[in-house]
């Protein structure tokens, strides 16, 4: 079984409020389809969650009512595009179902409260693919938080054991600084805890879920499940279908 991440990054432009890449999106669905691999997939919310979900800061939960029509907006978008997603694999025939975390988790103090997921794992097992999403969620102490794609990777992992998570970026991986801002950065093919400490990376866009540096933490904590963790560029054509093959391609792989 793999796990893949669709970054934000990747499935909309984080710059421009509830943008859609579908040209992107369905290519990569194709891709999915073409490796015939059992799979679940979680997406990021991109623009369809961060930019308001910044702007009323409802990562640090309940501070005033004002927030509270967000919170609605917020999980109205993001299940719009979780809707998107779910059309675009099925299009490729791949019997997809959206699993909207606001309506079936919970979170305490940040950390994300799956129970048994017992309807999620019926799902696969029955070989219908779960497509879940970064969502607000309702939080016993917060009132209300983020869920990030990436914390949905970190439960799901523990949860299927996958052999494979595969978190696909708008990068090729991991540099030694921001490519997008330092022609001189270089990719870092593997990365390891010591590793990690020694980078710094500011993001290039506002992301209330962390960065780059926060997606390695997660692939690391994976995979010291015994997962491998590999961080792709999905703007690239065939390089997701090339790591889900099991072929060697551009990326940085994770090890614990």
């Amino acid at each position: 079984m793999i796990l893949i991440k669709l970054g934000g990054s990747v499935i909309t432009d984080k710059y421009a409020y509830r943008s859609f890449d579908a040209e992107t999106v369905a290519r990569l669905c194709r891709e999915i389809a073409e490796s015939d691999q059992g799979t679940v997939v979680v997406h990021g919310a991109g623009s369809f969650g961060h930019i308001l979900a910044k702007r009323y800061a409802l990562n640090s939960g309940l501070v005033d009512f004002g927030q509270v029509p967000a919170v609605a907006q917020v999980q109205y978008d993001v299940r719009e595009l979780n809707s998107r997603i779910v059309r675009a694999l099925m299009d490729v025939g791949l019997p997809a179902v959206g699993v909207p975390p606001g309506s079936c988790f919970v979170m305490d103090d940040g950390k994300l409260d799956v129970g048994e997921a017992e309807a999620v794992k019926r799902l696969y097992n029955i070989g219908v693919m779960p497509v879940t999403f970064g969502d607000v969620v309702m939080d016993r102490k917060r009132t209300f938080g983020i869920c990030s794609g990436d914390q949905l990777m970190e439960v799901l992992a523990k949860m299927f054991k996958p052999k494979l998570s595969v978190f696909v970026s708008d990068v090729d991986g991991l540099y030694t600084a921001n490519p997008k801002d330092d022609p001189g950065a270089e990719l870092i093919p593997e990365v390891t805890p010591e590793v990690l400490k020694k980078i710094s990376a500011d993001s290039d866009v506002d992301d209330v879920t962390g960065g780059v540096i926060g997606k390695m933490e997660s692939m690391l904590a994976m995979c010291s499940e015994g997962s491998e963790c590999v961080m792709v560029n999905g703007k690239v054509p065939g390089r997701l279908k090339s790591v889900l093959m099991g072929e060697e391609t551009v990326c940085t792989r994770a090890r614990a």
